[in-house]
C-alpha cells in the first residue's frame, strides 16, 4: 500500500513538472502607454502588440532583448 501510493505520488510529480518548466516571456510594447514590458503570455497583437517576434526561455533574456530592440530606448 504505501509502495503503491509513492509510485502514485512520484508519476503525478513527474507528470507535472512540464508544466512548471514550460514558463515562456515576450517582449511587448503596449499600444496606449507605448512602453516596453516583459510580458508572460503572447501578446494579441491589439492592446500589446510583439516586438521581438520571439519568446524567450527566462525573463534575463526577455530583458536583455528589450534593451537591445530600438522600439525601447529611453528617449
Amino acid at each position: 500500500m504505501v509502495r503503491a501510493l509513492a509510485i502514485a505520488i512520484l508519476a503525478t510529480g513527474m507528470a507535472s513538472l512540464p508544466a512548471v518548466a514550460a514558463e515562456e516571456y515576450w517582449v511587448a510594447r503596449d499600444a496606449v502607454s507605448k512602453q516596453c514590458e516583459i510580458v508572460p503570455k503572447e501578446p494579441d497583437g491589439t492592446l500589446v502588440i510583439d516586438l521581438g517576434k520571439k519568446k524567450y526561455a527566462s525573463e534575463g533574456e526577455a530583458r536583455k532583448a528589450m534593451e537591445a530592440l530600438p522600439d525601447c530606448k529611453k528617449k
